[in-house]
């Protein structure tokens, strides 16, 4: 129980720390999701205490956020996950140093021209995605003409007393319901091989 009480922040914390407990319920995740981020080093506590307990900032919280949005977003798995905050992580590095009055001109188009590969390789991850679910769309849509097409070519066959504004009627409900289905599945699928789920 004493892991999931929170404790005051220290100058750097921005904010109380919490137990694993208190962090979990307050992220919405499983304190198993925490532990497995930590083992993937995605993500590291603040600090421990001596006792072996983990404590989280209001900055560990934010990051697992962001996990999480790149899981339920762009469906990214936790391998890529891991390697697009490395980047981003990188990123936010050479900024801090870019900043600072230390650095020489030539420091800082060094260090422009690396922040360009790292945005270059962030883009790359969100173009392939987009291209995967755009050619899954592109199928779907197909498959859906050609559902549409059937139906109403059944319906005209058979209709009889139906009619044909109402066999026209039924072709429309069964299509938005399986828009709806489709919508449906889309949200109800694990947006990634590597879901906190796992161990």
């Amino acid at each position: 129980m004493a892991d999931t009480a929170a404790a005051p922040g220290g100058p750097e914390s921005d904010g109380p720390l919490l137990g694993i407990g208190a962090a979990a319920q307050r992220l919405g995740v499983s304190e198993r999701a925490l532990r497995y981020y930590q083992q993937l080093g995605l993500l590291v506590p603040a600090c421990t205490t001596p006792g072996g307990l983990r404590r989280y900032s209001p900055a560990d919280l934010a990051r697992v956020e962001r996990i999480r949005e790149l899981q339920t977003l762009l469906g990214l798995n936790l391998d890529e996950i891991a390697v697009l905050l490395r980047n981003e992580d990188r990123i936010a590095q050479i900024r801090q140093t870019w900043h600072d009055e230390r650095t020489s001109a030539e420091e800082r188009r060094q260090l422009t021209r690396e922040c360009l590969v790292l945005q270059e390789s962030l883009r790359d991850t969100v173009e392939a995605k987009r291209a995967a679910l755009e050619s899954f769309l592109a199928d779907l849509n197909t498959r859906i003409v050609k559902s549409r097409g059937f139906l109403a070519e059944q319906l005209t066959r058979g209709s009889g007393s139906f009619g044909v504004d109402r066999a026209a009627g039924v072709v429309r409900g069964v299509v938005a319901v399986g828009g709806a289905v489709a919508e449906g599945e889309g949200r109800g699928q694990d947006p990634a091989p590597g879901h906190e789920g796992q161990p």
